[in-house]
Order: structure tokens, then C-alpha cells, then sequence
């Protein structure tokens, strides 16, 4: 009954993720439930596969790329979010803090999901990003840098738009 449950809940969370996941990957990647029973029954029903359109079969998830997996788990959260919000009545998550995963973006994947993050920003949300890509910088325009002084400490600098 439990697992029946949250299959249930991972299929809402599916339906608004690929909304994100559509959008980010260019309408490549739709992501489904895996179909097949798994080795023990009690495994089973919450395993995930990804469609892919270029090459037009379903594979497992474990085969995305570093890339892939990056904007695959950012639809995740933020779908995660959504339904949160529309089940809790009255709840509102304003902020999402992304740690790392943009170093593994390509250049056009990197400009692919900063457009998604701004677009949600725009959605009257915060969007923190903990990253070391220098990429980044230029494309952030309020930033708290934290430098390392050695010895256990660091430094924080507030950077706003001149």
C-alpha cells in the first residue's frame, strides 16, 4: 500500500518535472516510470527511465550524462516544489538553493538551465546558486562570494549590480 502511494505522488511529481524537462533539454528528455518488475518485489514501482527522442527508445536514468543528470534532478526539484505547494494549501516555497552540478554543463546547456533558473526567478522566487564556475559570475548579478583565509576561516563579500 505504502510503495502504491508514492507512485502515486511520483507520478504528479513526473507530470510537472517533464513540463521543466521538456523545456530545458529541448523537448529530448521525458521521464516515465520504469515498467519492469525489478529482481525483488519489494524494489519495485519507484525506479525511473528516460525517454529519449533523438534516439526514440527509453533508457534507465543511470545512463544520462553528467549533464543530462543535472537538468534531469533540477526538473525533479522543481517539480517537487510545485506539488508541495498545490497539496500543502497555502504553503509557498520562494526559494531554491541549487548546490554545484553546472560544471558538468556544456555552454549551451549552461545558458539552457540559467534561462529555466531566471525564468522561475521571474516567478517572484529566489534562485541561490552555490557553483565555482567562473561562468557563472558574469551571469549573476547578486553574488556573496566566500573566500578561504586558511586555518578554518573564510570571507564573504556582497556583490550587487553597480
Amino acid at each position: 500500500m505504502e510503495r502504491y502511494v508514492l507512485q502515486q505522488y511520483l507520478l504528479e511529481i513526473l507530470d510537472a518535472a517533464n513540463g521543466h524537462l521538456q523545456a530545458l533539454s529541448s523537448g529530448r528528455y521525458y521521464l516515465q516510470l520504469h515498467e519492469e518488475a525489478g529482481t525483488y518485489a519489494k524494489n519495485t514501482g519507484l525506479e525511473l527511465d528516460v525517454y529519449d527522442d533523438n534516439v526514440g527508445h527509453t533508457r534507465s536514468v543511470h545512463t544520462l550524462s553528467g549533464g543530462e543528470s543535472f537538468i534531469a534532478a533540477l526538473s525533479l526539484a522543481l517539480a517537487l516544489g510545485e506539488v508541495i505547494q498545490n497539496q500543502a494549501g497555502g504553503i509557498s516555497i520562494d526559494a531554491l538553493f541549487i548546490d554545484e552540478g553546472f560544471g558538468s554543463l556544456d555552454a549551451d546547456s549552461l545558458q539552457t538551465a540559467m534561462a529555466a533558473l531566471e525564468h522561475i526567478e521571474g516567478d517572484h522566487r529566489m534562485i541561490g546558486i552555490i557553483s565555482h564556475v567562473e561562468a557563472l559570475k558574469s551571469q549573476i548579478p547578486y553574488q556573496i562570494q566566500v573566500a578561504t583565509q586558511g586555518q578554518g576561516k573564510s570571507h564573504a563579500k556582497l556583490v550587487v549590480p553597480q
